[in-house]
């Protein structure tokens, strides 16, 4: 069987026009989760990994309302909630439906860190929005009291942003390996994994940050040598031109071919480029691996290299 890392997109667990409930994405997860078990059906080890951004966002602006009454906790330790909890419901959702097709394997999430560089040079310069928008005053304050790097948000108020470091080791990876060679089907590196740093002792250090998933979703996929790294989003194919007259669907993209689209600035930053960054390394990382960029109700069709954007 072949094995492959499926990174899951915002849609496959948060609907548009839904409210942002457990019971509503518990809901959601169990549609996915048809796919994911449709995929599984066809023949595949799958390895789970998705994002988190909504979910953690809203444990943030919970700390921080609640601050008066109980502390708040630091980013770091929001990201591990945001693991526990989308995991819990990936374990019920998918366990549920395989289950109804007389499928009896098991889910496990394994609550991941990920070791960043303390040196990345993206802490000098923190871009990623999280959490609540304030006024002006209100940032300014953050800034003084708790060191907080806050940044005017397109016109909609002051926001703290972090930086968002590449991911250089995998802290559990022996455990998601074990769970792997054991028969079932692992969640980790949630919305890109606790980032930690390493101290002068070894010691692991949470820090805030945010890694991005489909960075860390193919640094997991080299990392248990995975066949097939399949990034799952809102759109069908990679497009360039995307949204013009001249919009052009992509089959396929040889890596120079990537490339060359990057350099001329197609793929938007915090959208499409970081997937077609992660599917270029993993699939120049070693011969015959590929990487597939589709949308959730495509991914068997783009395994069998019927839809969807294959890069190799």
């Amino acid at each position: 069987m072949k094995k492959i890392v499926i990174a899951l997109g915002g849609n496959a667990l948060q609907e548009a026009g839904k409210p942002a409930t457990a019971e509503s994405q518990l809901e959601v997860v169990e549609k996915t989760s048809e796919y994911i078990a449709d995929i599984i059906e066809s023949g595949y080890d799958v390895v789970l990994a998705h994002g988190n951004g909504p979910q953690v966002g809203r444990i943030v602006i919970q700390n921080e309302y609640a601050s008066s009454q109980t502390p708040a906790m630091p980013f770091d330790v929001c990201g591990a909630m945001s693991q526990g909890y989308i995991g819990y419901h990936i374990q019920q959702g998918l366990e549920k439906v395989l289950r109804a097709r007389g499928n009896k394997k098991r889910v496990a999430t394994v609550v991941t860190q990920v070791v960043v560089d303390k040196d990345d040079p993206k802490f000098k310069n923190p871009s990623k929005p999280i959490g609540p928008f304030y006024s002006e005053e209100e940032a300014k304050q953050l800034e003084a009291e708790k060191g907080y790097t806050m940044k005017e948000d397109a016109g909609r108020g002051w926001r703290r942003v972090v930086a968002s470091p590449m991911p250089v080791e995998i802290v559990e990876l022996d455990a998601v390996k074990c769970l792997i060679d054991g028969g079932f089907i692992a969640v980790t590196v949630c919305g890109g994994g606790i980032p930690v740093v390493r101290d002068e002792n070894g010691n692991l250090i949470g820090t805030a940050a945010v890694i991005d998933k489909d960075l860390a979703s193919e640094k997991l996929a080299e990392d248990i040598d995975a066949d097939a790294l399949v990034i799952l989003t809102a759109v069908e194919t990679v497009c360039i031109n995307f949204g013009k007259p001249d919009e052009k669907k992509l089959s396929t993209l040889t890596i120079p071919e990537a490339e060359q689209y990057i350099k001329e600035g197609h793929f938007a930053p915090g959208s499409m480029l970081p997937k077609v960054e992660a599917a270029i390394k993993f699939a120049a990382s070693k011969p015959g691996r590929k990487a597939i960029i589709t949308s959730l109700d495509k991914a068997v069709e783009a395994l069998a290299g019927k839809a969807g954007t294959t890069v190799c």
